[in-house]
């Protein structure tokens, strides 16, 4: 029998560990120098992407996105979120009902989306969409904490959302969110940012289709000095009056706040309750006067 190859097992096998591993550290060399669009799926272009929906122009002239497979199948969205600055900082207030067109597909969604602990979001339009790209938020967000040693402020936050949803563009995004917080120097911070990239900075936002139910409760009470409990009655009371009004909102109303200790919710809800209960006696009370 020969037994020679114990003398040389790897010429005769013709195996060598050694270049093996040279082959494996050059693939990883590789995969290292190549573009980060090619290594993580979410930053490729979006012209790489297949549309899911489209906007296609409504008989009043205005657009709505409708699928790409059938575009009788419309992409109705509903509700109401708010958020202004008061004195002691930043009040988001929303309720808790998904629908698509007629139909109630929830009734106990979370609309506050905690991005950090002093930095929440809101979700308004496509809850899938609001959903995915502020946890993604979230995420680039933690990354700023432990690259810079300290916390992101509320408008870089809200930067680099728009810029991510600004380049899809006209892919069948449908977001509407609001980004409060408080920066550790300049204290309460509210910015809106839509799915087209759009980014605005100011004191008191209302997004939904009851936004307009809304604001004409936040014009007759808002005021910058408002108090605490002044603040949360109102952002409850506004919520409620675009659920009573607005049938694609409704359900349960969540209000929460931001102080510099971080977010609080501090009421939950539902809308019946207020209407047949609080809101109820108070009227009845009004009646008597």
């Amino acid at each position: 029998m020969d037994l020679s190859f114990f003398n040389d097992p790897h010429s005769h096998f013709q195996t060598n560990p050694r270049k093996e591993l040279q082959k494996q550290d050059a693939q990883i060399l590789k995969d290292i120098s190549a573009p980060i669009s090619t290594r993580f799926p979410l930053y490729q272009s979006p012209d790489l992407t297949k549309h899911s929906a489209f906007p296609k122009l409504t008989d009043k002239g205005g657009q709505r996105y409708v699928s790409a497979v059938n575009d009788k199948i419309q992409f109705s969205h509903g509700t109401t979120t708010l958020a202004f600055i008061f004195n002691g900082g930043v009040l988001v207030a929303v309720d808790s009902r998904a629908s698509m067109g007629s139909y109630i597909g929830s009734g106990t969604v979370k609309k506050v989306i905690p991005i950090s602990r002093h930095l929440i979001g809101t979700m308004a339009g496509g809850a899938a969409d609001c959903s995915f790209w502020e946890r993604n938020l979230a995420m680039q967000c933690r990354l700023h904490d432990l690259r810079e040693g300290k916390r992101i402020s509320v408008a870089a936050a809200s930067k680099l959302l728009g810029n991510v949803v600004f380049q899809y563009r006209g892919y069948g995004l449908s977001m509407g969110t609001m980004m409060a917080g408080w920066d550790e120097k300049k204290g309460p911070a509210l910015f809106y940012v839509d799915s087209d990239g759009t980014r605005l900075k100011g004191n008191l936002f209302s997004v939904g289709s009851g936004a307009t139910y809304a604001y004409g409760i936040l014009d007759t009470a808002y005021r910058m000095d408002l108090d605490e409990k002044q603040a949360i009655e109102l952002g409850k009371r506004a919520i409620y009056h675009a659920t009573h009004r607005d049938a694609y909102s409704g359900g349960t109303i969540n209000v929460f706040v931001i102080r510099e200790t971080g977010y609080e919710q501090m009421y939950k809800g539902d809308m019946n309750e207020l209407h047949y209960g609080q809101y109820m006696e108070e009227a009845a009370a009004e009646a008597k006067q």
